[in-house]
């Protein structure tokens, strides 16, 4: 067909054309898939034939870069089989095709559509001015943003504290800095509190807050309403850029390469990156190769749920701002039996408030075990013995059924040791039952490993535990955190 049309058949030369295209789009869409087709060659995309050359126009040059660099060898493929031969490509940028297919969405299939209009927040602007993008324009309250001061700093969370603080005061020297970690155990409050630091700086400084997902949002808007370099304006124009909830970028390809480009924007010129997630790196490989490398050239910190002391902090301090008087006594207790994460603790002083008042007793220890009862036994899951045996592997590497093995090496009798004592701690199953469980041993294995482990934490010295030296305690942390996760 294309030959006839070089040959110059002047008869239905326009109905010949409009076959062509729709044979080209058609087989773009087979090559492509409905989804990806839809989104990069939908409507605001258009295809002209003309003497030999196809030319493609996009709405944006954002639209062009991508497809000239991921989907060209597509379109080659799709043009031999629709027109038996590969025509010269041309790709234009035409602005005013900015009416974009409803509905359409990442080459993935997981974007998230946009927000209506009338919901929206602020722009970008205005979230340098408002904290909480996601705070109505309608006179509703603003969310009031957290500040490093009232973040309970203890050995969980030291380094990621120190390196907030310095994102603050000094940004761009720790840049980018990704804090990651399980849910609630305070990387909101230190991103809110970089955030409120740099606005109480009074150096100028713009800051914007923003989630994963108002980032995908606002940016899915610009696509489709061609405001891409309004967008990009607002936000590779900042000194200090900070997102929360990195890990909702995952599959979302779109959004990936935007956010690589703002990303090097902002480090090309010495500006402040500040990002949370809920994993580290290593376990988010859909954000691809380009953007991991760039999150892993800066200071990546893990927060994990908080130790004792720390926690006995956060109830301390809530309890301050609940304006509710709670004695040494309940906050040890509250301290002690939740000790998964901070709204553990806040939900455990909510209820002690809610019953002090509907009984008209004082805050107490004996109200504190009678109305958290049923609180403490859904916060404490039942424990395994081969929880504890899966557990220790993950946490020293080791194969799966080594620990039930014969192997006397220390590399694997030493964590046997640690995970009978484990048992003895989390479990009720007799020392017959872990000795027989782990290997087929004696009920006095079970005890000389407990005294053993027990000497370990007297001493306080490193402990070759699987082919490293180990401090117990943390050795001991690392397992019960791995407990708690699983």
């Amino acid at each position: 067909m294309l030959r006839r049309l070089r040959a110059g058949d002047a008869q239905d030369v326009t109905r010949d054309d409009t076959e062509i295209v729709s044979a080209l789009r058609a087989a773009l869409a087979h090559r492509l898939g409905s989804q990806r087709y839809e989104l990069w060659f939908g409507p605001g995309t258009q295809l002209q034939l003309a003497d030999g050359t196809l030319a493609i126009t996009f709405p944006s040059r954002f639209f062009q870069d991508w497809v000239r660099t991921n989907f060209r060898a597509q379109i080659d493929s799709a043009c031999r089989d629709a027109l038996g031969d590969c025509p010269v490509l041309e790709f234009r940028v035409d602005p005013s095709l900015s009416e974009s297919p409803e509905g359409a969405s990442s080459d993935s299939g997981q974007e998230e559509a946009p927000l209506p209009r009338a919901k929206r927040n602020g722009d970008a602007e205005e979230a340098d001015e408002q904290p909480a993008p996601l705070a109505a324009r309608s006179g509703l309250s603003r969310r009031r943003f957290a500040d490093l001061e009232s973040f309970v700093t203890g050995d969980s969370n030291r380094l990621a504290r120190a390196s907030a603080e310095l994102a603050a005061h000094r940004p761009g020297e720790l840049s980018p800095l990704l804090i990651h970690g399980p849910t609630s155990v305070g990387k909101t409050h230190l991103l809110e509190g970089i955030w409120t630091a740099v606005r109480r700086s009074g150096r100028g400084t713009t800051c914007v807050y923003l989630s994963a997902e108002q980032f995908t949002t606002f940016f899915l808007e610009a696509l489709r309403g061609s405001g891409l370099p309004s967008f990009r304006r607002k936000y590779r124009g900042v000194d200090v850029l900070i997102l929360d909830d990195l890990q909702f970028f995952c599959g979302k390809r779109a959004t990936q390469v935007e956010l690589l480009y703002t990303i090097d924007t902002l480090l090309r010129e010495g500006r402040q990156l500040a990002f949370a997630a809920d994993r580290p790196p290593a376990e988010m490989a859909e954000l691809g190769p380009e953007l991991l490398t760039r999150l892993q050239s800066g200071m990546v910190c893990r927060i994990d749920p908080p130790e004792h002391a720390t926690r006995l902090g956060i109830v301390a301090q809530m309890a301050r701002r609940l304006k509710l008087r709670v004695p040494e006594a309940v906050q040890r207790f509250i301290a002690s039996h939740f000790c998964t994460h901070a709204r553990e603790l806040s939900g455990a002083l909510c209820r002690l408030r809610a019953a002090g008042r509907a009984l008209a007793r004082p805050v107490d220890l004996a109200l504190a075990e009678e109305s958290l009862a049923e609180m403490i036994r859904a916060s404490h899951r039942v424990v395994r013995l081969a929880d504890i045996q899966k557990a220790v592997c993950e946490v020293f590497h080791l194969e799966p059924d080594s620990l039930l093995s014969d192997r006397k090496a220390r590399c694997v009798s030493y964590p046997r040791m640690l995970a009978m004592w484990l048992a003895r701690k989390h479990t009720r199953a007799a020392l017959s039952e872990i000795g027989q469980f782990f290997g087929r041993r004696s009920h006095s294995t079970v005890i000389s490993a407990q005294k053993r482990v027990q000497r370990w934490l007297a001493d306080g010295r490193p402990v070759e535990l699987a082919d490293h030296p180990w401090d117990v305690d943390e050795a001991i942390r690392q397992v019960e955190q791995c407990l708690r996760a699983g």
